[in-house]
């Protein structure tokens, strides 16, 4: 018998850090409002680090994916974890969400259903075909490169033609190891940044601007972006609910991140259904709806 309803799920960095900075703060106090919105319908709440070698996954009813964000600098023993557990739990998201999102090809499946996507161009391991021969091959002259799986802008390249050899060079062994795809640089991101808007079941919640900081084209905040609450127009917000019906299933939770693309259209950058940062801090009464969608997964 299970010992808790929810487990929420986070890494070893935010268990119980010491001193936390802010970015730490912000975790520690979403989560904070996800468990009293869970615990507020009467669920037994738990928090752990996924790598915890010492705690059963079988004394959870529902693993719920949050701040898990070392998974894929750890990707190889996070695949022996997700085996596991996923004999022992169920997920939220759900596991066959999960391996469907957890490789940017999922791009390549929102276009198949007529979602508009920036145009991305796969390099799959080992590849003879270089940086240099997908320029030419594409016409683009300005770029960006990162692996399929991955965060935190994680190996991620702005391409130049005047800096094409230095980055190819940086990444040939690299490639030799995981997959990596590339898009054209999308020009309006440095300048108007990257929306986030966020959708709990069928209902969109709140969005979120991401702004780049001045010289650079990563919003995260690991590399100085920043992050402003925002309006969604209706338009964008009929977009990223038609994102989420292409989905292979109805997400519990879902994040999709959009930005107008070189053609002045909106274009998904990426849709992020395992652990999305859904910035509760902003709108904290989000979380309910969260843990509707929890409930109904009971």
């Amino acid at each position: 018998m299970a010992f808790y309803d929810v487990t929420l799920l986070t890494d070893s960095r935010y268990v119980n850090p010491k001193l936390p900075g802010e970015y730490a703060q912000n975790i520690l106090k979403e989560d904070q409002i996800v468990r009293e919105a869970l615990e507020r319908i009467g669920l037994k709440v738990n928090r752990k680090d996924w790598a915890d070698p010492e705690f059963d996954w079988g004394e959870t009813n529902i693993i719920l994916f949050r701040t898990n964000w070392d998974y894929f600098d750890r990707y190889s023993e996070f695949r022996e974890w997700v085996t596991h557990a996923s004999t022992k739990t169920k997920f939220v998201n759900s596991i066959d969400l999960l391996n469907w999102n957890v490789d940017k090809h999922y791009l390549s499946n929102l276009a198949d259903k007529k979602i508009r996507i920036i145009p991305t161009r796969f390099i799959p391991k080992g590849s003879s075909l270089s940086l240099e021969e997908l320029h030419n091959f594409t016409g683009w002259t300005h770029s960006v490169v990162k692996p399929t799986i991955g965060g935190a802008a994680r190996h991620t390249y702005d391409i130049t033609q005047e800096n094409l050899p230095i980055v190819s060079n940086k990444l040939v062994e690299l490639m030799k190891n995981e997959d990596f795809m590339i898009q054209p640089f999308q020009n309006s991101v440095p300048v108007d940044g990257e929306l986030s808007l966020m959708f709990l079941g069928d209902n969109f919640s709140h969005a979120v601007l991401k702004k780049a900081k001045n010289g650079d084209f990563r919003v995260q905040d690991d590399y100085g972006g920043t992050v402003h609450e925002y309006i969604a127009s209706d338009k964008e917000i009929e977009f990223a609910y038609e994102v989420v019906k292409a989905c292979p299933e109805k997400p519990a939770y879902a994040r999709i991140d959009m930005i107008e693309d070189n053609d002045g259209e909106l274009a998904v950058s990426e849709l992020e259904l395992i652990e999305p940062e859904l910035w509760f801090r902003f709108r904290p009464e989000a979380a309910d709806l969260l843990a509707e969608e929890v409930i109904s997964r009971l």
